[in-house]
């Protein structure tokens, strides 16, 4: 008869009824918070990474100094990209002739960095003549802030090596006569 008695004042008591919502809000709130930061991070290095190719293939467009080289405008591209860590180790790029009427959406993939390899080659590298229709790729692999949470766990596992993403641009210039 005690048990059910101690039993009623316990389930009729609310003292304790903020905490469970607390425990039950708060991992939500803190997922939706990771998430954001995640997302927002995301978008502020695709935005640089589109700065830096722009401001290197500016470059290449006015510059007389004639055919820039792999290394050249990967260091430009990571000098312009102000927030890309170790931007040397994590970027790829790749230059293509196109002719001037062919679709860009049957190129395939960008090439990215395979962090397992010791080396990676260039995929393709042509500056092309005067007046050639030229397509830059470029690729950056970096790790999310959050791995294991939210939008960080879906965006490692969306590459294939798992522990990295990759973000990727792409232009186009013509080269000039000389």
């Amino acid at each position: 008869m005690e048990i059910r008695h101690h039993l009623r004042q316990f389930l009729s008591r609310s003292d304790g009824s903020a905490t469970i919502e607390f425990v039950l809000v708060f991992p939500v709130f803190i997922m939706i918070w990771l998430a954001s930061f995640e997302l927002g991070m995301l978008q502020l290095r695709h935005t640089m990474l589109e700065r830096g190719l722009d401001l290197a293939i500016r470059e290449v467009r006015i510059s007389t100094v004639g055919a820039p080289s792999y290394e050249n405008i990967r260091e430009s591209i990571c000098t312009n990209s102000l927030i890309l860590s170790d931007c040397d180790q994590h970027l790829k790029l790749e230059m293509l002739r196109m002719p001037p009427n062919v679709s860009l959406t049957g190129i395939g993939e960008a090439d990215c960095i395979d962090r397992s390899e010791e080396v990676s080659p260039v995929r393709e590298w042509t500056y092309g003549q005067a007046g050639d229709l030229m397509l830059v790729r470029v690729c950056f692999l970096f790790d999310p802030f959050f791995p294991t949470t939210g939008l960080g766990y879906q965006l490692a596992e969306a590459f294939d090596n798992g522990d990295s993403y990759a973000l990727t641009a792409m232009t186009a210039f013509v080269s000039e006569p000389e």
